[in-house]
């Protein structure tokens, strides 16, 4: 009798090979619960209240603005909604409610969170994990690095445990815990997908760019890695939406640990300050000045009594390194130099008449006020608000140009306000909301007054030609 031959599938022999694979791979993922159940009792809940004056935005679900134009469309239709009821009548204020994270860092009542969280807020309500509800006091809030610390009163709370952001790697698995449009001890997971990332607006902070799914509410809460410690605090997502798009970006918690010391111990944060006006160093200009690549921080201008100034750096110097860490940016430089104590020295590798050369600077204290800022890096202040690198022109350039004031724009952030409203590299801005813009200290000021999300005129001179654009600035 002849053997009966059978004949398989071929999908089925690939799922028998592939199984084992699957299993493995299984095996071998990270699995969150512990450290959950661990760490969510060290995570708060936070829900603010501040009084608006009728006219003002108001906010919708999960704490998102709604310009006024909007609100007889949701006033009447959700009218049991947060935040979308009709309001108060003219001049009558209103109270304004909002959802943030956040995490206990000590058993006698002090927590991190977000200074955007607790911005205005006239009051600050936490809840724990195990529904108990604390009023809690504002110790003190940096917007530069947008941490903030609150106190209740309270004692024996659980802890969270803290890493070393500083040790962070790649593709590193991480998770968060917050509070999403109000969902409260949410859990989202994902992998780093970048370090010392440098946004637009925050000079001062190399964040650190997750997958993780964050939304609003989750900003303030804690960034774990797999051994349940804190290495961050989520801060930012970028998105077109207002939802998440798969990039979030957290404080690293050794800056936010140190701004946090200061702010408790002192009340305020103090930043190195150099006392340079900076701008970027593009191709051309790394080629005239002898440069392979186009890195580092190109001194335009100093203060003539500066820290930078009093320590040899001069005009057309293009700072490499401080203390050994390479400027990659220009906006990498108020970082490098802010995490610098005031009154410590730092040495400065700079390139200089085709020559790599090392200076030994005496850091400064930043200024509070800002008459005292002038030359103390205008450029990076408008480029904060703006998305910009600007320097002043000379006088040739204004003879060449035909125009008696203004300012040179030598970059354009792609996803800056300037850049959207059409502004270019080589533009000489010449007025803005119909101030005549005279110098690049004057410029700081114009932007700090503009208004946030309301169209201003802006005249600018290109190719010969005089024309106006419409600059609208964001929601900080």
């Amino acid at each position: 009798m002849r053997p009966t031959i059978r004949f398989f599938p071929l999908w089925t022999l690939l799922l028998a090979m592939l199984l084992p694979w699957q299993v493995a791979l299984a095996r071998d993922l990270p699995d969150f619960a512990n450290l959950v159940e661990q760490a969510a009792p060290g995570v708060v809940n936070i829900s603010t209240t501040r009084t608006v004056e009728r006219g003002q935005a108001f906010e919708g679900f999960g704490g998102q603005d709604i310009p006024d134009i909007f609100r007889h469309f949701f006033g009447d239709r959700f009218p049991g909604a947060p935040g979308l009821a009709p309001g108060p009548g003219p001049g009558q204020g209103q109270e304004r409610q909002s959802l943030g994270s956040g995490f206990i860092i000590s058993d006698d009542g002090y927590i991190l969170t977000s200074a955007h969280v607790v911005e205005g807020a006239d009051e600050i309500l936490v809840r724990l994990a195990d529904r108990r509800e604390m009023a809690a006091t504002l110790v003190g809030a940096d917007t530069e690095t947008d941490v903030a610390v609150l106190k209740v009163d309270a004692e024996g709370l659980p802890t969270l445990p803290t890493g070393d952001s500083d040790q962070l790697r790649v593709g590193e698995w991480v998770a968060a815990i917050g509070s999403p449009f109000g969902f409260d001890h949410s859990v989202t997971a994902g992998i780093i997908s970048a370090i010392n990332r440098t946004l637009p607006r925050d000079a001062y902070v190399p964040f650190i760019q997750t997958d993780v799914a964050i939304n609003p509410g989750n900003s303030g809460g804690p960034l774990f890695n797999l051994d349940g410690e804190v290495v961050g605090i989520n801060a930012q997502i970028f998105t077109r939406s207002g939802g998440f798009m798969g990039l979030s970006f957290a404080v690293p918690i050794n800056v936010a640990m140190n701004v946090a010391s200061q702010l408790r111990d002192d009340g305020r944060v103090r930043r190195g300050w150099l006392g340079v006006m900076i701008q970027p160093v593009s191709r051309d200009l790394a080629e005239s000045f002898g440069m392979e690549s186009s890195s580092g921080a190109l001194i335009a201008d100093l203060d003539p009594v500066g820290p930078a100034a009093e320590g040899g750096v001069r005009v057309g110097d293009i700072i490499l390194e401080v203390d050994g860490e390479e400027v990659e940016r220009s906006r990498n430089l108020p970082r490098l130099i802010g995490r610098v104590s005031p009154g410590n020295q730092a040495q400065l590798t700079l390139m200089r008449d085709g020559q790599r050369e090392q200076v030994t600077v005496t850091i400064g204290d930043w200024p509070d006020s800002d008459e005292q800022r002038v030359g103390a890096s205008d450029e990076q202040s408008a480029q904060a608000r703006l998305g910009i690198a600007v320097s002043e022109l000379d006088d040739t350039e204004r003879e060449r140009l035909g125009v008696e004031a203004g300012v040179m724009v030598r970059e354009v952030e792609p996803q800056g306000a300037a850049a959207q409203a059409g502004i270019r590299r080589g533009d000489v801005i010449v007025s803005i909301d119909h101030h005549s813009v005279e110098s690049g200290t004057q410029l700081l000021e114009l932007v700090e007054e503009l208004p946030m999300d309301r169209a201003v005129p802006v005249r600018l001179y290109r190719e010969g030609r005089s024309l106006f654009v419409a600059l609208r600035l964001g929601q900080d």
